[in-house]
């Protein structure tokens, strides 16, 4: 279903900023903790979101270093 993808990945983004700018990362788990109460689905859905967030930052950061590696 779009919606819980889109309100998982909403909450993803919000989440790793304040994770971002706490360095506390088990904000991802209390929030995941209060989402699991009321729909395992989406639950899913932004633990799912915040794996794939994660992966896309970590490749833009290698792809930033290739860059300046290689004189791009």
């Amino acid at each position: 279903m779009q919606l819980i993808d889109d309100v998982a990945d909403r909450v993803a983004i919000e989440v790793l900023k304040l994770v971002d700018e706490t360095g506390n990362v088990d904000l991802i788990d209390e929030v995941k903790k209060v989402i699991g109460t009321s729909s395992q689905t989406l639950e899913e859905a932004y633990m799912t979101a915040v794996r794939v967030r994660r992966a896309e930052m970590r490749a833009l950061e290698l792809i930033a270093q290739l860059r300046k590696a290689n004189g791009v």
